[in-house]
């Protein structure tokens, strides 16, 4: 189960007590992400490099 301390952005590091924050998953893990990131996660995903694995392979949408 997840701990409450583990729920925040995975760019801002802004938690779930601060902001909300959307759940997501990939290769097998859980991230979360703020409504202000989440345009980053579908336009430009090579901010993520470093922050989620492989991110370097995803495609803007």
């Amino acid at each position: 189960m997840e701990s409450q301390a583990e729920k925040k952005c995975i760019v801002c590091n802004a938690s779930h007590n601060e902001v909300p924050v959307t759940r997501f998953e990939y290769k097998e893990s859980v991230f979360y992400i703020c409504p202000q990131h989440i345009p980053v996660l579908i336009h430009d995903p090579q901010k993520l490099v470093g922050l989620i694995p492989d991110a370097q392979n995803l495609n803007a949408g």
